[in-house]
């Protein structure tokens, strides 16, 4: 059995794949959406963020044999969790991380963090657009509410738990665009003329996360564009295709 933190789209289609090809697996995910996305494709699952101890007792209860991360590029604590989990219970720990991309422009700044990000927002003032998700939304918040030239609208996801952190964080709700990828460039472009948009903050998730869609109409806009890095981290085995990761399990064997 393997422990497989899920909840991207391409992380399911990988989870996909290898129940097909025989192996047991047993998903992590965060949200309900991406519990009901492998549902349907009758993979069993944890819904819930978890903490090392946790992974373990849920490795421990199910006899699982090795931790495979495909969660987001961006979702450093659980990855750091998960490889805790790991080397206490000292079963094999796989990094699948989809391949990152190179961005070069003259309107493109790169930045190593959220906080970073939002600094250089307040600098640049104008109408900005996050689309960072809900999760990093205070510290931009913090930053750049309340500031004279800056208006920030915020694109995430469409849930309960996201309108209500957007009234305590005092984004107002004509700054709101609640709507779920993915984006095509037209409809990224269609958004930034509606708004008045001059510079767009997001993060390099790579093409699965329809990043580029963001950065070409951006680019072709003539908007700046706020880019975070992925965060730093030493992972140990680390693939970037199915093929390798299913060569990876092939050479630890009976899993």
């Amino acid at each position: 059995m393997i422990l497989f933190l899920a909840g991207t789209s391409d992380a399911r289609a990988l989870a996909v794949l290898l129940q097909s090809k025989g192996y047991s697996l047993l998903a992590t995910v965060v949200t309900q959406s991406a519990a009901d996305s492998l549902a349907e494709e009758n993979i069993p699952h944890h819904i819930g963020r978890l903490t090392a101890e946790e992974m373990q007792a849920l490795c421990v209860k199910n006899n699982c044999s090795c931790i495979l991360d495909a969660s987001h590029p961006f979702a450093e604590e659980a990855s750091k969790q998960a490889m805790a989990a790991a080397q206490a219970l000292n079963i094999p720990y796989i990094r699948f991380e989809r391949k990152q991309e190179h961005y070069q422009h003259s309107l493109i700044t790169e930045v190593a963090s959220y906080q970073q990000a939002a600094q250089l927002a307040l600098q640049k003032s104008g109408t900005i657009m996050l689309t960072t998700g809900s999760k990093t939304l205070k510290t931009f918040t913090d930053v750049l509410n309340g500031q004279e030239g800056i208006r920030v609208i915020a694109r995430m996801l469409p849930n309960t738990e996201n309108m209500e952190k957007c009234q305590e964080l005092g984004i107002a709700q004509k700054d709101i665009v609640a709507i779920q990828g993915p984006f095509t460039k037209e409809l990224n472009t269609a958004l930034y003329k509606q708004y008045g948009v001059t510079v767009m903050v997001t993060k390099e998730s790579g093409k699965v996360g329809s990043v580029d869609e963001k950065i070409e109409a951006a680019l072709e806009c003539g908007i700046e564009i706020v880019l975070i890095k992925r965060p730093q981290i030493k992972y140990g085995q680390q693939y970037e295709t199915f093929e390798e990761v299913e060569e990876a399990l092939k050479q630890l064997g009976g899993i």
